[in-house]
């Protein structure tokens, strides 16, 4: 099993490849969509701010309450690959894009997340990656190891809005 380093050290190239794919887009293509149900970049990416700070909360205040306890089984089975999520989920409200603006306020707050992240990963430990973590909105029990390895989907749809745009 990976180490908790590991994990961080994953979650923080997952990071740099969605950024870099962001570097030459331009505010009128950042705010492109295809359709106007779809979120364009900037909404992504405010999308991906929210979400990893309300995780990486949620993981923390975990880590420190009581009555730590080891995840069931059946849930270390079950998202080994993200095999819950559908094409187009229903977002929760608390990671759901809202505020708008330039995407690189958006870029900027998303790396900004690293240092929040390292700290985290100085407060657990190696042997607590078994233990349960605060449900995934959508996925819903995993463990620690699980809510750190969560597959990047959203560099996926980026790298698909900006082929449709061209």
């Amino acid at each position: 099993m990976q180490t908790v380093k590991q994990l961080i050290l994953h979650i923080a190239a997952e990071r740099k490849l969605f950024l870099d794919q962001l570097i030459n887009i331009t505010e009128l293509q950042a705010q492109w969509k295809p359709n106007p149900d779809d979120w364009n970049i900037t909404e992504n990416t405010e999308h991906l701010f929210w979400a990893e700070q309300g995780g990486i909360l949620g993981m923390w205040k975990t880590i420190h309450s009581s009555g730590r306890k080891t995840a069931p089984d059946s849930v270390h089975r079950l998202l080994n690959n993200n095999l819950t999520w559908q094409p187009k989920e229903i977002v929760p409200t608390v990671a759901a894009p809202r505020m708008g603006g330039p995407l690189n306020f958006w870029i900027t707050s998303l790396d900004g997340l690293q240092d929040l992240l390292n700290a985290f990963g100085q407060d657990l430990q190696d042997d607590e990656l078994r233990l349960q973590a605060h449900p995934h909105p959508i996925s819903g029990a995993m463990d620690f190891h699980q809510r750190l390895n969560l597959p990047d989907r959203h560099r996926k749809q980026v790298a698909a809005l900006l082929v449709a745009m061209k």
